[in-house]
């Protein structure tokens, strides 16, 4: 899966991603709203090895950001198959992580809208879905600002996070492929 915009480059993780990856997964600010919060080192190389399993499984992955400029590595982000902790799957989710450094510049956006491209495009995707905690409200913006819906009847708790912990209730985003687009069976 390598994707190209104007300004980032999304392509398969490589051993020099283990380090920045791991720095953004120590940060607490980054890791907020995810369960377990804090990523080691370890759990982050653990966490790039199955991501590059899937892109080799499936074609497509959670794979690496990459500015073009410069070549420093602005996060991960892809698609992957979500678990079944979400209710009425199979599901295709996109999801991002971005280092804190490279927040607020439009990054998250420029690549998401780029891999929804891939998803109708490429793989003739007819639905792509995004799940975030209730309280995750820069993830749903931006959500939202790709155009995903959300439905109060489908959210749930995730059941990977403990009873009584404020990131359990879930909010499920949908986003259909654009009218037109051919859909893959």
């Amino acid at each position: 899966m390598h994707v190209e915009t104007q300004r980032l480059r999304l392509r398969p993780w490589e051993e020099r991603d283990i380090a920045p990856f791991a720095l953004a997964n120590a940060d607490p600010e980054v890791r907020r709203y995810y369960y377990p919060a804090i990523l080691t080192h370890d759990e982050t190389a653990a966490m790039i090895a199955d991501c590059a399993r899937h892109l080799a499984d499936r074609g497509f992955g959670f794979v690496a950001v990459e500015r073009k400029s410069d070549g420093a590595l602005v996060g991960g982000l892809g698609l992957s198959e979500a678990g079944d902790e979400i209710p009425g799957g199979p599901h295709v989710e996109i999801g991002w992580i971005l280092a804190r450094a490279h927040w607020r510049q439009g990054y998250a956006l420029e690549a998401a809208s780029a891999c929804l491209d891939h998803a109708w495009r490429t793989l003739g995707l007819a639905e792509v879905i995004g799940y975030t905690s209730r309280i995750n409200q820069p993830s749903r913006a931006l959500m939202e600002r790709l155009g995903m819906r959300t439905d109060p009847a489908e959210d749930f708790d995730d059941v990977t996070v403990p009873v009584g912990n404020p990131l359990r209730p879930h909010v499920l985003y949908r986003v259909k492929a654009p009218a037109g687009w051919p859909i893959s069976s």
